[in-house]
């Protein structure tokens, strides 16, 4: 495991205090939820490092009758079960008495050990916990039980806890302050961004000059998809269901996606992989489309020889949008265009072809707005976790279609807003990185002992440690007659409510100070 400092020693996460589970009281049982007071902790509940409150209650008599257990206050929460545990561990303080839902556990510090300690341990080591305790071939990402409380973790003398996490919690509190207005600012910039798209979708923002009208164009656009598309239903289906959707200007019309298409078609099924000759053609997937746009830093490829190469090759304009996914990705498009080299797409995506005249840009903007993702929200079907939308209908989406020198004109004016939001949002982008990558830093200092000075003088851990061992040893027999007992469980929820808290924390001895836009 590597050195540690004078003084410190290794400890099992399993030794460091005392564990619970949870559980779920029967829905089926009125009396167990109605009116509860008594806290019921679950993974949705753990958004911040030290909780405040929970989202649901349970009743005493849920915790008399059911297989929760209360556990005491300022206790260290971590969630076991949960998609999330796929990239991070939620880990939470949590200063009052609760109960858990059966995808968390709690752990209670033993004396001499603090709960800050433990929850930023857990921070600390999340890489390791997901590489050594997540298990494998789950339907929902969990972690094992026995691997977590056998996790080596260092542990320094009860003295230098105290100082090392309150100069984490001085300097990280700064620095997730900063965090949290930068996102702010990130977050700020996309609404101000998905305002204007609506602004311009909907005819609110138009360029000076630019009113026509869109008759002429779409008697053409019809010509061409008649001539091309034949009686194709897709293809026939013109005029869509406006009621209760936003006026557009005159000389607009609305009209359905699908008629505005010459051809819409699913892509190759054919199995895909790594490049392994000069001439393999890209692939792209339905990862590959990311905020509107094609990401291609990670394709798969084909053979320039596979039949599907043909039927499948893309061509400049061609709107491609993702038809499987999960909910809130499922129905994202992008547009190709030929400056990204010679290309084919996979099954689960569709491309539309259109018609000589319509801006894919234009359509692609509608199709990625609020005003689509509400479209596309109504259509969707859900199938073992997937969200599915076929080509039949996103061809009915209504799209609002302005004359195309007004779609260009639009597109125009919003390329200008995109860029002047781009500068300060890469700029938020990478400082929320650079924190980031300081916080990791200071967590790595606190845990190499280089965060606050010695004081040889402390109490070893090992010595800490082993007393701990003892006292459990010795109240084992107690533990034991008291189980046997059965006592009544009434007196849980008061017990543990009113269990004392440890002794704050002295002030630091040191601190670790850095400016975050440090270039």
């Amino acid at each position: 495991m590597g050195g540690l400092p004078e003084g410190w020693a290794w400890a099992r996460l399993g030794d460091l205090g005392e564990w619970f589970g949870g559980g779920t009281p029967s829905k089926k049982e009125p009396d167990y939820w109605e009116g509860g007071d008594v806290p019921w902790l679950s993974p949705k509940d753990m958004k911040a490092e030290r909780l405040a409150d929970v989202q649901d209650r349970i009743t005493e008599r849920a915790v008399n009758e059911s297989s929760v257990r209360m556990v005491p206050r300022d206790s260290v929460a971590i969630v076991t079960r949960s998609g999330v545990l796929e990239h991070s561990v939620p880990v939470a303080l949590v200063p009052f008495a609760t109960t858990l839902n059966q995808d968390m556990k709690a752990v209670v510090a033993y004396p001499g050990v603090l709960p800050e300690w433990i929850a930023w341990a857990l921070r600390r080591y999340e890489r390791r916990i997901l590489d050594e305790c997540r298990k494998a071939g789950t339907t929902v990402a969990s972690l094992s039980t026995p691997a977590l409380m056998s996790m080596l973790v260092p542990v320094p003398p009860f003295e230098e806890q105290q100082c090392i996490v309150a100069a984490l919690e001085e300097n990280l509190s700064r620095l997730d302050t900063a965090s949290a207005t930068l996102k702010k600012v990130r977050s700020r910039g996309s609404a101000l961004q998905k305002q204007m798209i609506s602004a311009v979708i909907s005819g609110r923002r138009r360029a000076v000059g630019s009113e026509s009208d869109a008759d002429d164009f779409i008697s053409q656009v019809d010509e061409q998809v008649a001539r091309v598309a034949g009686k194709k239903r897709w293809a026939q289906v013109r005029n869509p269901e406006v009621t209760g959707l936003y006026e557009i200007p005159a000389g607009w019309c609305w009209r359905t996606l699908g008629s505005l298409c010459l051809d819409i078609q699913y892509g190759t099924s054919a199995k895909t992989s790594p490049k392994s000759n000069v001439d393999d053609v890209p692939v792209i997937r339905m990862g590959n489309i990311q905020g509107g746009e094609l990401d291609l830093r990670d394709l798969k490829f084909l053979p320039a020889s596979h039949p599907d190469i043909e039927k499948s090759i893309l061509r400049d304009g061609d709107l491609l949008f993702n038809r499987t996914n999960s909910a809130e990705l499922v129905g994202k498009s992008a547009v190709y265009r030929n400056r990204m080299g010679v290309a084919v797409y996979a099954s689960y995506l569709i491309r539309c072809r259109f018609a000589e005249g319509v801006e894919p840009d234009w359509v692609n903007m509608v199709v990625n707005s609020n005003f689509g993702r509400r479209y596309i929200a109504s259509v969707v079907t859900q199938q073992v976790g997937q969200a599915n939308v076929n080509s039949t209908k996103m061809a009915l989406m209504p799209i609002p279609v302005p004359p195309p020198a007004e779609q260009r004109e639009a597109l125009k004016v919003l390329r200008d807003w995109e860029s002047a939001l781009t500068r300060p949002q890469l700029a938020a982008g990478a400082a929320v990185k650079r924190a980031t990558g300081l916080k990791s830093a200071i967590l790595r200092m606190a845990f190499n002992g280089d965060l606050v000075p010695q004081d040889p003088a402390d109490e070893p851990a090992a010595t800490l440690l082993a007393r701990i061992v003892a006292e459990r040893e010795a109240a084992e027999p107690a533990r034991k007659a008291a189980k046997r007992a059965a006592r009544p469980r009434k007196a849980t929820v008061a017990a543990a409510a009113t269990k004392a808290a440890p002794a704050p924390t002295p002030a630091p001895s040191a601190s670790v100070q850095q400016e975050l836009f440090d270039q």
